[in-house]
């Protein structure tokens, strides 16, 4: 494994890669409140299979930073989708086997969405993670309205000074929540808190909490992006949809397969919640492999 960085589109991408140089490329994407540390024991997998994994810290996590002081710190998924589409040009990977979830996974399914000829596959947490902002005020049953409370906070000025304050805390409790058969320890959450301290993570996370329910404006940058998102774009291209069956924040998508009209398999990791790459790894590479065999078009070479 080797901790580079690269200049893309507005950012200082920092990522980590393992395998070879001519391996076939594959993008994993980690989600909010997790790192890249959530693929520790998915890359080295894949890697062994062929792969050439680049797996980067987010805008607003670990090393990755902005150029530009100027530049909207955006959490919207227009800018995570462009951010992903920028690494790539950078890396100069004309197509790869695209996955993540939360955020990663929103990143992945827009580019997958918008420019399916980048993605040679798709593995994607919690299935289709494109945003429906049109409809974001439209509740949803008492339960999963009480597993969102976070976002909720986060609307307010509370909500922004508790995550400046404690923003470890926030996510430990979090991750207790969503994966509430995990064990994790001490060690391995400090490891992923550790890339919550960059000086973007609060400005990045406020926003994408409440632009996603329409409360503050967009990038205007990324305008373009929202308004194609904002159709709600189906995606072609082979894909497998994987939820957990104890995830504490997302009730199941088994509804979402009506937008996939590629080759799609769904699969569910029994016992595991939210952060499905890092509490099933073997599971998960294997979902990987599976994708880029599903492919309609030759693998990535």
């Amino acid at each position: 494994m080797q901790e580079k960085s690269i200049r893309a589109g507005v950012l200082d991408i920092a990522y980590r890669e393992y395998g070879a140089a001519d391996g076939w490329p594959c993008v994993m994407g980690h989600g909010f409140p997790y790192s890249v540390e959530a693929y520790a024991d998915v890359a080295p997998l894949l890697a062994r299979a062929g792969a050439r994994v680049i797996v980067p810290s987010l805008r607003g996590y670990g090393a990755t930073r902005f150029l530009s002081s100027s530049t909207l710190r955006s959490g919207e998924q227009a800018a995570l989708g462009a951010d992903l589409l920028a690494l790539m040009d950078a890396l100069g990977l004309e197509r790869a086997v695209l996955g993540g979830y939360d955020w990663g996974g929103r990143a992945a399914c827009v580019v997958a969405a918008l420019w399916p000829q980048r993605a040679a596959a798709l593995v994607s947490g919690n299935s289709y993670n494109i945003q429906n902002i049109a409809r974001a005020m439209e509740p949803a049953p008492a339960r999963e309205e009480a597993a969102l409370w976070y976002q909720y906070y986060f609307h307010c000025e509370r909500g922004r000074r508790g995550l400046e304050k404690d923003r470890g805390g926030i996510a430990r409790l979090l991750w207790r929540m969503w994966s509430p058969k995990w064990d994790f320890d001490d060690d391995l959450f400090e490891k992923s808190a550790a890339f919550f301290d960059n000086p973007d993570f609060v400005d990045v996370v406020i926003h994408s909490y409440r632009h996603r329910f329409g409360l503050v404006a967009g990038d205007p940058a990324y305008a373009p992006i929202e308004a194609r998102l904002a159709a709600q774009p189906q995606i072609a291209v082979a894909t497998v949809a994987i939820d957990g069956d104890s995830d504490g924040v997302n009730p199941g998508t088994a509804r979402h397969a009506s937008r996939f009209v590629g080759p799609f398999e769904r699969r569910v990791f029994r016992n595991a919640g939210h952060n499905l790459p890092h509490e099933r790894p073997a599971e998960w590479a294997a979902a990987v492999l599976k994708a880029r065999e599903m492919a309609v078009d030759a693998p990535v070479a």
